[in-house]
């Protein structure tokens, strides 16, 4: 029997302003996590059947997706990268606890965070409101005349706009994760300056999410990749062993 897409909505005194498409094979899982989701004011979309997901979060994009890496049919890498061909959708991964190297993989693959399991609601309620938190950080919807708004950076070839989550480098488009922009940015506001894993980490994680130092490792070489698709000379990232990284000075 096909699989669709059960949407969940809760009366709340809470405004559901952003949908989150949660994708996992155990039953049990959707059930629980939807429920403590909708508690927390958010529309939740669950879905059983990763092919069905495709499909559905493709037409209608939610403003993150939770995906299980190990699903029957279409498994969660493969998953997040045809949603990626389209749209630059936030994403945790579900990961079991041993496998340390889907961790590795999903992070170098664009992910924008993890949570293994098993894992307490409240932990992956705090790490989803994180990645949201960032998200509207660089690419929210912000009025032009808005005090606030982050100038657009400039470092030699390299242009930042984070009122617009927007990345070029020789002129030509750079599709970041909001996580690896954050990075980026850090490391682009002092060219020259050496930045620790802890003060990257600083930077793009929220205070209250314990993230692994080899979490920065993984998402800088994702970085360089994304950048060297479009110049395979990109070096601007220099790695200093046992210190850090910075941005090369222009």
């Amino acid at each position: 029997m096909m699989n669709t897409a059960v949407e969940t909505i809760t009366e709340s005194c809470v405004p559901l302003s952003q949908t989150i498409a949660l994708v996992d094979d155990d039953q049990n899982i959707l059930t629980s996590v939807s429920m403590a989701l909708e508690a927390e004011g958010y529309r939740v979309q669950c879905y059983s059947d990763s092919v069905e997901a495709l499909k559905a979060i493709s037409s209608n994009p939610p403003d993150i997706a939770v995906l299980d890496i190990k699903m029957p049919r279409l498994d969660g890498m493969e998953l997040l990268t045809r949603l990626r061909r389209d749209k630059d959708l936030p994403v945790i991964f579900l990961t079991s606890l041993a496998d340390e190297t889907d961790e590795a993989l999903g992070l170098r693959m664009g992910a924008d965070d993890y949570i293994t399991k098993p894992f307490s609601l409240r932990l992956l309620t705090e790490r989803i409101r994180a990645v949201l938190r960032r998200a509207d950080l660089v690419s929210g919807e912000v009025p032009e005349d808005d005090e606030e708004i982050e100038p657009q950076m400039e470092r030699g070839e390299l242009t930042l706009d984070p009122a617009r989550h927007m990345c070029t480098w020789k002129g030509l488009r750079v599709t970041l994760t909001v996580t690896e922009f954050l990075i980026l940015k850090s490391l682009a506001q002092r060219p020259g300056h050496v930045k620790s894993r802890d003060q990257l980490l600083d930077a793009a994680y929220d205070d209250n999410i314990y993230v692994d130092d080899r979490t920065i490792d993984s998402h800088i070489k994702r970085i360089r990749k994304k950048f060297r698709m479009i110049d395979p000379e990109f070096g601007q990232i220099e790695t200093l062993y046992g210190v850090g990284y910075r941005f090369k000075e222009t």
